[in-house]
């Protein structure tokens, strides 16, 4: 079997691990959100980091434009004078909270991505977000680390390697993305 033949199994694999049950938690969650104004914010590290921004363009663009109501949904990762002002001034670690501390409120709801599941600063995010009452989604890899145990709502994707993790965890984005994007529409225009 080649390299590739190889990886796709694997990744098949990988998204079968998903319980789409809680893909339909997390839908759920944010439909709320959006009906109620709430905010979302997501984060990561790394790849992690790159598909929280995709998810929220994602959103922001297709979920969002032409739309009367519009999701409220930023990216902490993406204000890099921000990240890099914590990082050097106090800790990455506070990266994230301190964020948070700015915009989010009860009710909002953050969107966490770690493949491992104990990237700190993703982890002191998701415990000072459960202390306010923001609803936690962790998309996370492997044994769900510490922050599986830490989200309200988990999408674990039980795999070992990052590389097919990160996939599952873009697979998983855009289900809850075109979600919104195409089945809600198709709700709107039929009257439901």
């Amino acid at each position: 079997m080649s390299f590739p033949q190889r990886y796709k199994s694997e990744l098949l694999h990988a998204v079968d691990s998903i319980d789409l049950d809680s893909v339909e938690a997390a839908i759920e969650v944010l439909r709320r959100a959006h009906d109620e104004g709430r905010r979302i914010f997501t984060c990561g590290n790394g790849g992690s980091a790159s598909t929280a921004s995709h998810f929220v363009c994602d959103i922001i663009k297709g979920a969002s434009f032409g739309r009367d109501k519009r999701f409220k949904i930023m990216a902490l990762t993406d204000s890099l004078s921000t990240l890099t002002a914590y990082s050097n001034d106090v800790c990455y670690e506070c990266v994230f909270v301190e964020q948070l501390k700015n915009h989010a409120e009860p009710g909002d709801v953050l969107i966490a991505i770690s493949g491992s599941g104990n990237s700190p600063n993703v982890l002191r995010a998701m415990e000072y977000a459960n202390s306010i009452g923001v609803h936690t989604i962790a998309l996370s890899g492997r044994d769900g680390g510490k922050m599986g145990p830490l989200a309200k709502t988990e999408v674990r994707v039980r795999h070992p390697h990052m590389g097919r993790i990160e996939d599952g965890h873009m697979i998983v984005l855009h289900m809850i993305g075109y979600y919104f994007m195409e089945e809600e529409v198709k709700a709107t225009q039929s009257g439901n």
